[in-house]
């Protein structure tokens, strides 16, 4: 296994252990495999566990399995604070206790702000006192190190990155999302401030391998290198020095296995010009099913009206690369969940965008087409209610509003 230091110099696993997707038995997590995994990663060197509140039974079975077998001494615990169910500090300190107390410990390794889209979210987070309660429970020993996990555009990222003195991040990145999200604008500025950046997604949820062309499959087999296709998504990753772990939701003992083994063998910069050529090549024969074709280089923003037209096109090219209700879910996610609204029928017809776009897209014809895809009716009323819901005032906020 090889490692790379975090902030303060300890060294972290470059392969993480992501804890979302434990086997199941049943509507249960399989706790014998479970345990199986775990064990067989950490022999093999890895030290970073990935885990959080909403990750249905993981707090819990983690922290059984590394009390069992003494372990919790000797890895790192990462886990998430549920930003989005929180209205005051009290609530900071219920969700909090809960997780020391699934997770059998008396602290926090790593320490995140879940799923924040944009600077809005922090600044909620804010308002009800979170930087004073980070401040108090590092003093004390109960978190070690603070950062937060972003799924919104590299804009908002960036926003976040510079408000707070954070100890890591944590991005969704891989070879075909290089310019999604934070994407590598958002890792090469992290780097460049000395935050540690967690890779999530390297497979987009095992779709790098599964949902494969067989055309793609067919290049990275006659390539001579031998590598699965996750190999060589892994590679792509480690091959760049700004990335400190990748994240991999295992679920079987010979994925922890081939993971571990690559993991251990791949170095940054070890990569050669015909392996990216390769990748690139990959990706273009992905985006066939595209059906725009936008490759995220953001010449188009910002839009006046604040439109995330590529956003909104990504999601727009999910539909077709994985599923209908998949590319719904992350627009809902990264575009419909941001603070100031980012929809495509907020477009005037300017054509700014049109005038700049290097593929020549039709893009003002093209938005409405994607908005009327990604957001049939029931899709815009669950967007409606969870942005409600999110954005919320604190309950402070609102106590006062209603005094004055």
């Amino acid at each position: 296994m090889q490692y790379r230091p975090d902030r303060a110099g300890n060294p972290l696993s470059v392969l993480g252990f992501g804890c979302m997707r434990f086997p199941q038995k049943g509507r249960s997590i399989d706790m014998e495999q479970t345990e199986q995994e775990i064990l067989e990663a950490y022999r093999a060197g890895v030290n970073y566990f990935d885990t959080a509140y909403i990750y249905g039974g993981s707090e819990a079975a983690l922290g059984e399995i590394l009390e069992k077998h003494g372990l919790r001494d000797k890895v790192n615990v990462a886990t998430k604070l549920p930003q989005y169910l929180v209205g005051s500090r009290a609530a900071l300190d219920k969700y909090f206790s809960e997780q020391l107390s699934r997770l059998r410990t008396d602290r926090i390794d790593y320490y995140l702000m879940h799923h924040l889209t944009d600077l809005a979210m922090w600044e909620k987070l804010k308002a009800v006192g979170v930087i004073p309660w980070i401040e108090e429970k590092k003093k004390s020993g109960a978190i070690r190190y603070i950062g937060f996990s972003y799924h919104g555009n590299s804009e908002g990222f960036l926003k976040i990155l510079q408000d707070y003195d954070w100890d890591l991040c944590q991005i969704q990145y891989n070879y075909f999302d290089e310019h999604a999200q934070a994407g590598v604008t958002g890792l090469k500025a992290a780097a460049a401030k000395g935050i540690p950046v967690v890779i999530m997604e390297p497979l987009r949820g095992g779709k790098l391998v599964n949902l494969l062309p067989q055309a793609a499959k067919d290049l990275m087999d006659a390539s001579g290198r031998g590598w699965s296709c996750a190999e060589w998504s892994f590679r792509w990753l480690y091959d760049q020095p700004e990335v400190t772990v990748v994240l991999s939701g295992m679920n079987s003992l010979e994925m922890v296995r081939e993971n571990c083994r690559t993991a251990s063998q791949a170095e940054a910069g070890a990569m050669t010009r015909e392996d990216l050529a390769l990748l690139e090549r990959v990706t273009a024969i992905i985006r066939q099913k595209d059906k725009v074709g936008c490759t995220g280089c953001r010449y188009c923003m910002p839009c006046p009206k604040g439109v995330d037209i590529p956003g909104a096109f990504r999601c727009y090219n999910a539909m077709y690369l994985e599923s209908p209700r998949q590319g719904r879910f992350q627009y809902a996610q990264t575009v419909g969940l941001t603070k100031e609204p980012a929809f495509p029928d907020q477009c005037v017809g300017c054509g700014k965008c049109e005038a700049h776009c290097p593929q020549s897209i039709p893009i003002r014809e093209k938005l409405k087409e994607a908005d009327r895809a990604l957001r049939p009716l029931p899709y815009k009323l669950g967007i409606r209610l969870a942005r409600r819901i999110m954005f919320r005032k604190p309950r402070k906020a609102r106590k006062k509003e209603s005094k004055s």
